[in-house]
């Protein structure tokens, strides 16, 4: 850059003479805008960068809901519940003999604060047993489950020609 001492007066007439030639320079030939270009820009568009993230921030939120969900019934699936079908499978697992009367007992360690019940009766008909097996929580006063099954045993003594008792209630 050049640095020219100049007067007052002479300063004035550049500053004149500058002033009237961009004037000029600006009517006769006008400067390009580089924004208003007719060549292809590259990039995207805000509107377009919004768009995206919007599809991509659903997707995202799709699959860690699909996670989420997935995780809850896994753990789900880790709680077993205890029922009566646990205690009817541990009595007739081994044989299907059955003892008439009560019974009770524990889960061991597996579930130790389950206990469980059973009310063993003849049913009517030549060697068959109903089961009422009732499952409780220790503390609790209601039932956790309850159900009644019925078993033939071969072994139940029947009258004579194999007729069925009926027990009057």
């Amino acid at each position: 850059m050049v640095h020219l001492k100049l007067n007052v007066e002479e300063r004035a007439d550049v500053l004149a003479l500058s002033h009237h030639a961009s004037r000029i320079t600006h009517h006769a030939t006008p400067i390009p805008n580089p924004s208003r270009s007719p060549r292809p820009r590259s990039g995207f568009t805000l509107l377009e960068v919004m768009i995206a993230c919007g599809i991509f921030f659903i997707a995202v939120f799709a699959i860690l809901a699909l996670v989420s969900n997935t995780l809850r019934n896994a753990r789900a699936l880790r709680h077993v519940q205890v029922d009566g079908g646990m205690v009817a499978a541990q009595l007739l697992g081994k044989t299907n003999r059955m003892t008439l009367g009560n019974d009770s007992g524990d889960f061991g360690d597996v579930y130790p604060e389950y206990s469980w019940e059973t009310f063993t009766d003849e049913a009517g008909t030549n060697g068959l047993a109903k089961v009422d097996i009732i499952v409780r929580k220790r503390g609790q006063y209601n039932p956790v489950d309850a159900i009644s099954i019925m078993v033939y045993d071969p072994t139940l003594q029947q009258n004579k020609f194999g007729a069925p008792t009926v027990k009057s209630p």
